[in-house]
């Protein structure tokens, strides 16, 4: 949980969401960008970079190790890189915040430095599981410390020689598949990566996409050890999973016609358009390009009577991220919605399942928490929900999913414990306001 003074959203009910605007950039992209800038031969120049505080406390921990970098200046930074080899050891603990993202994939590449290394966090990523990572690692001969339970602080001792794996992932997770591939960039050999579903494959674009060989064969993929990296411009996109609550707020607020501009339509990120979609709403890709290997597009959504559904198996992992905001729509939706096979829901910066469930319920909605999932029944759309008081429990995502509710609410709703919101997504109080959200922070 964040550290910071509670903040609390207040929300009035109903309105609709309406003009352009473009939401925050990738948190995913904007991460990468920073480690395989910091790890390439020369100057990689960043632009719309997140400057939310998870991928912040990458760039500080790059800046910890001897990487010099400018910015962010409006979103614009400059890495100058010093090689695969070029970091240095830190004076102290390499502190990421909340942010697994940064703790997981930093794993990998420091398990092939030559220094010793501590990675910390706070309460909440202390309580997130890290042997997922830490055990492949040590398979390729890395040498981890954990608590216990397997959680933070990792010391990661250097000097390791790393042998090349083959690794089946146990789950799909694009941060254990990022992490042994960045390892793999320090080890003997060739290592692959084989998921049981499809997962973001944002580091092996911006590998191959910064001359590092990748190979990408059906479900696994594989770098070679030794290889170099050079710098070249990175443009992030507009994060799809910030442009996900607006996706559903436009869809269950009547009158709603929103236009969200480039937004990163990376194929293994879109689960959340295909669901919203199979539930009936009304979304229209538009101005599709492509920027640094990076599928982008405009997208324009209005109000529509959504439908429960029975969620795909297939797309499960393609929108894990968007499912407390989808968990929404669902409640607004009419008939039942089933979601299944989303277990990693529970292990996420809160219990997802069972804190949007507990939230549902206090908004008078029929929501049931299973092992792996999800079954909530809808109710009429336009006002399905009652007022109420949520806490967010320090999750941002379940912040900003609630406060989307309210556009379908009979009353007003609060919402604690709203701090971490800055994580991944500055300024949404003032971008939800400008499309007609009324919200006020507190």
């Amino acid at each position: 949980m964040n550290a910071a003074t509670n903040i609390r959203f207040h929300v009035a009910p109903g309105g609709a969401l309406t003009g352009r605007i473009r939401v925050a950039g990738d948190k995913s992209i904007s991460h990468r960008a920073i480690m395989l800038g910091a790890l390439a031969e020369g100057i990689t120049e960043i632009s719309g970079f997140l400057e939310g505080e998870d991928s912040l406390a990458t760039l500080t921990a790059f800046r910890a190790m001897g990487v010099t970098i400018e910015g962010p200046y409006d979103g614009s930074v400059r890495v100058h890189g010093v090689g695969l080899h070029g970091l240095r050891a830190p004076s102290e603990p390499l502190y990421v915040g909340n942010s697994g993202t940064s703790m997981r994939l930093l794993a990998g590449l420091l398990a092939g430095q030559a220094f010793d290394s501590v990675l910390t966090g706070d309460a909440s990523l202390s309580q997130r599981p890290m042997r997922r990572v830490t055990e492949p690692l040590a398979e390729m001969g890395a040498h981890i410390e954990t608590t216990a339970g397997g959680t933070a602080p990792l010391t990661i001792h250097g000097g390791q020689r790393l042998q090349a794996i083959r690794y089946a992932l146990p789950m799909a997770s694009a941060q254990v598949k990022s992490c042994v591939l960045l390892a793999g960039l320090y080890a003997q050999g060739r290592t692959c990566v084989t998921e049981p579903a499809p997962t973001r494959d944002h580091t092996e674009r911006m590998l191959r996409g910064l001359g590092y060989p990748v190979e990408v064969h059906g479900a696994t993929a594989c770098v070679p050890g030794g290889g170099q990296l050079y710098a070249a411009p990175i443009d992030v996109p507009a994060d799809i999973s910030s442009a996900a609550f607006f996706l559903v707020g436009a869809s269950i607020a009547p009158g709603s016609d929103l236009v969200l501009e480039h937004v990163g339509m990376n194929p293994t990120r879109t689960g959340v358009i295909d669901i919203l979609r199979a539930m009936g709403a009304d979304i229209e890709v538009l101005n599709e390009g492509e920027v640094g290997g990076e599928l982008v597009a405009d997208l324009r959504v209005r109000a529509a009577r959504l439908r429960g559904i029975d969620i795909p198996p297939e797309l499960v992992p393609l929108a894990i991220d968007e499912f407390p905001a989808l968990f929404v729509a669902a409640a607004c939706a009419t008939g039942r919605t089933v979601l299944t096979g989303a277990e990693e829901l529970r292990v996420k910066e809160s219990d997802r399942i069972q804190v949007m469930a507990d939230g549902l319920q206090v908004l008078g909605i029929d929501a049931r928490p299973t092992p792996d999932g999800m079954i909530i029944e809808g109710g009429t759309p336009g006002n399905t929900l009652g007022p109420g008081r949520i806490d967010s429990r320090g999750d941002h995502r379940i912040a900003m999913s609630f406060a989307m509710a309210a556009l379908c609410a009979g009353g007003p709703i609060d919402i604690d414990d709203c701090a971490n919101v800055n994580t991944s997504f500055p300024h949404f109080v003032a971008l939800a306001r400008a499309t007609g959200l009324d919200i006020r922070q507190g």
